[in-house]
């Protein structure tokens, strides 16, 4: 059953293809804000997958973060999502990041997901290419 206090951690090692510079997102080799927010949507949508009725994932719908500290290609980062709300498909999760260094948090913020059922929202994607509504 999905209720708020589910959580889940992903940790992962920087890599030049995690990058700034490598993703188009900046000039610097450190890690790039758009890699945070995917591992950060990771940790989301791992935490609540289980509990999920079968034919049922979760889309992204919105990404607040606070990108707060640099974290070096070397490192390890680790990405924590808790779900605090449930608002009928709405989940709303706390986000942070944690560098195997730093001194506070990389990154922080709340992130939405809506629970959707995946043939239904395929087919509406696959209207798009039809030029169809």
């Amino acid at each position: 059953m999905l209720q708020p206090g589910l959580s889940k951690e992903h940790t992962f090692s920087v890599t030049d293809a995690l990058t700034a510079k490598t993703v188009g997102s900046g000039t610097l080799e450190v890690l790039a804000t758009p890699i945070l927010i995917a591992r950060m949507e990771e940790a989301a949508w791992t935490c609540v997958a289980p509990y999920l009725a079968e034919g049922e994932s979760t889309v992204g719908t919105l990404m607040n973060l606070k990108h707060l500290s640099p974290t070096p290609v070397g490192m390890e980062v680790t990405c924590r999502a808790e779900l605090i709300q449930v608002d009928g498909r709405r989940l709303v999760f706390h986000v942070t990041a944690q560098d195997s260094h730093s001194q506070g948090p990389v990154g922080e913020g709340t992130h939405e997901r809506a629970i959707i059922q995946n043939e239904r929202f395929l087919t509406k994607a696959q209207k798009k290419l039809a030029g169809s509504r």
